[in-house]
């Protein structure tokens, strides 16, 4: 309260604890969803049992090398594009948006928030799905492991992008509509749950510097193998900071 004109001045002090309220605030939201829980876990979790336990198509052995990291970058997707797409655009029609960009949080406070939660849910998605694979005999390299968080944010970063693109170009129903295309594509033809060799190698040599691409790549080297995907992660990069900057130019926060 400044003595001058009686007004609340927000203190910096106070804008962790906003942005932390934001966070938990948009988890629960996530956590509550019986459709977002379905294509970000359940789903998933299914593809893992189906793709290990069958023989089409041909992997290599042990087929659960191959499947698994591919499951966990399909999972990374479902949260971090499917969900955040769909609601963030059905948010800015009935003006959610609009309205949260008003309080003290600020706009880049609610983005953060989104992104804290984001990345909190896609952890424990990670977890679940991770800890089933080894129940049904994955062996990931510990090297591996110690740098997919890596791997996860990059995935989170670019797929987030994404999802805010279509969200703030489109209309709520088209987002619907594409957002859930663009999910089925990107599992079954984008390399993402398998790699794109699968495909053909004509289709690979496209496939292969898609972000879904990059990001399967990037799981299945480092779990798989324990290398540092270094490509993948620049391909990410790349499609990350592109991304970005047409959210910058294209997001509106009303229709």
């Amino acid at each position: 309260m400044t003595a001058e004109t009686g007004t609340h001045v927000p203190t910096p002090a106070r804008r962790p604890a906003r942005v932390a309220a934001q966070a938990r605030f948009e988890a629960g939201i996530l956590a509550r969803n019986g459709e977002q829980l379905l294509v970000s876990l359940v789903l998933p979790a299914l593809a893992l049992v189906a793709l290990v336990t069958t023989s089409y198509p041909d992997l290599a052995a042990p087929r659960i090398a191959v499947v698994a990291p591919g499951v966990l970058a399909l999972a990374v997707v479902s949260t971090a594009f499917t969900g955040q797409a769909i609601q963030t655009a059905f948010d800015r029609r009935y003006g959610v948006l609009r309205m949260l960009a008003t309080t003290p949080v600020g706009t880049d406070g609610l983005l953060a928030g989104k992104a804290l939660a984001i990345c909190a849910v896609a952890a424990v998605q990670l977890v679940v799905l991770g800890l089933l694979a080894v129940a049904m005999g994955w062996q990931p390299d510990l090297v591996g492991l110690l740098i997919a968080p890596v791997t996860a944010a990059l995935g989170v970063w670019v797929f987030v992008a994404l999802a805010l693109f279509l969200a703030g170009a489109m209309r709520a129903e088209a987002v619907l509509a594409v957002a859930n295309l663009v999910w089925v594509l990107l599992a079954g033809l984008g390399g993402l749950l398998l790699p794109a060799e699968t495909l053909g190698s004509t289709a690979a040599a496209v496939v292969q510097w898609l972000p879904s691409a990059a990001l399967g790549d990037a799981f299945r080297d480092q779990l798989g193998h324990g290398d540092v995907p270094l490509l993948p992660w620049l391909v990410l990069l790349v499609w990350g900071t592109a991304l970005s900057l047409l959210v910058v130019r294209t997001f509106r926060w009303r229709e």
